[in-house]
């Protein structure tokens, strides 16, 4: 399996970083995994909110399989 380039999943999310802070969240780069997962952590706002995971499905996740290929999902860790 090809490794997914860490800095270009910082990148990814570095454009929709604008729209949590906008809310009062932000999101953190935790780890990539062999198997295309990639860990983030939802901070500030985030943390609690009952969106948070549509924000990380429709949101974070969207943005990163569209701009980083092989990515599998993107999972949420605290």
């Amino acid at each position: 399996m090809e490794t997914i380039p860490f800095d270009k999943v910082k990148d990814a999310l570095e454009t929709i970083r604008p729209y949590l802070k906008a809310d009062g969240g932000d999101v953190e780069l935790v780890q990539i995994t062999d198997e295309g997962v990639v860990e983030v952590r939802l901070t500030g706002a985030c943390v609690g909110c009952p969106m948070s995971q549509m924000t990380l499905r429709a949101g974070v996740e969207r943005a990163l399989m569209r701009e980083v290929p092989g990515i599998k999902r993107v999972e949420s860790v605290s």
